[in-house]
């Protein structure tokens, strides 16, 4: 069995998408184009897709199909926020799934990923294939609050430089202050508030230290777009009612499905999975045992590709 991620690939198409005459959607496909669909849904929310989501899949069987959703990568309006919600991610999947004549494709999403794949499926059940989900996240306030603080207690080195960059006033509700700061329009602003909540997630995102995760955070525009987006979310639960994804399993039992969750995942505990393969028995449940969040960990990407190739026993 596979255990290494398929050769680098290139896009076979790619284009933009208007979705409600603001949003443009970046979307792209490659593989094979008569295979079955497989749609990759980023983390973040905003964090956008690489080069490297494209590897997961056998290329000869699959037809891939990435995007980036509203605001993230290269979709415009960048790192904006205005109607964006859940529901409006939703929409526009549904958009891109008919813009591309696909009448069902299977979910693969990790983080976030998980939790827009959990509730499309749930919202579109007819549409689904199957799914393999990774570092299940519901965006419930004890998760949002493990997040803003509870990852402290493992990661305090990471938590303080976190909170540092607040002044103590505004430290009893780090999430409101970074919101302020995130969606000021001034750069000197905006900026610094961003490259410290995306590199705070990074250094806390692998069971080992891995410093390329926290060079990855870098470039500017896609930790604004990260960390304005993914703030946005925290701050309103995901626009989802609380135990939404939980109660909505009976919509999709009937879809074969993995989660692969890594036993120290310090972004997305794996108390969140575990409740969710409790609800949902009849989903695969692999925890990696020396794996953290990052979905390139080596245990995490043997366990996907694994999930990946058992799709093929369904279609």
């Amino acid at each position: 069995m596979r255990t290494d991620l398929f050769p680098v690939i290139e896009a076979r198409e790619s284009g933009m998408l208007d979705l409600d005459g603001t949003h443009v959607m970046y979307w792209e496909e490659c593989g094979n184009p008569d295979g079955v669909p497989i749609v990759f849904l980023h983390g973040g929310p905003g964090a956008g897709t690489m080069a490297v989501h494209r590897r997961f899949y056998d290329p000869e069987y699959f037809r891939i199909i990435l995007f980036d959703q509203r605001g993230a990568g290269r979709s415009i309006p960048h790192a904006s926020i205005d109607d964006n919600t859940t529901d409006h991610l939703l929409s526009d999947l549904e958009a891109l799934r008919v813009h591309r004549d696909i009448e069902q494709w299977h979910l693969f999403g990790g983080s976030w990923g998980s939790t827009l794949a959990l509730a499309y499926g749930q919202a579109f059940p007819q549409r689904c294939l199957g799914m393999v989900l990774r570092g299940v996240f519901t965006c419930s306030s004890r998760e949002v609050d493990w997040f803003l603080d509870g990852m402290g207690r493992i990661f305090p080195e990471a938590q303080h430089d976190f909170s540092k960059s607040i002044p103590d006033s505004e430290r009893d509700d780090l999430l409101s202050a970074y919101v302020s700061r995130l969606n000021d329009p001034d750069p000197g602003v905006h900026l610094p508030a961003a490259r410290a909540w995306a590199t705070y997630e990074a250094r806390c995102s692998t069971l080992r230290p891995n410093p390329d995760a926290v060079a990855a955070m870098s470039d500017a525009q896609g930790m604004l777009a990260l960390a304005r987006i993914e703030a946005h979310y925290l701050a309103h639960g995901a626009f989802l009612a609380p135990g939404q994804l939980f109660e909505g399993v009976e919509r999709i039992r009937h879809l074969p499905a993995t989660i692969v969750q890594g036993r120290y995942d310090m972004v997305c505990p794996i108390e969140t999975a575990d409740r969710m393969a409790r609800v949902w028995p009849e989903v695969e449940y692999i925890i990696v045992p020396d794996a953290g969040h990052s979905a390139l960990e080596p245990g995490t990407r043997a366990a996907l590709l694994r999930a990946v190739e058992g799709l093929k026993e369904y279609t």
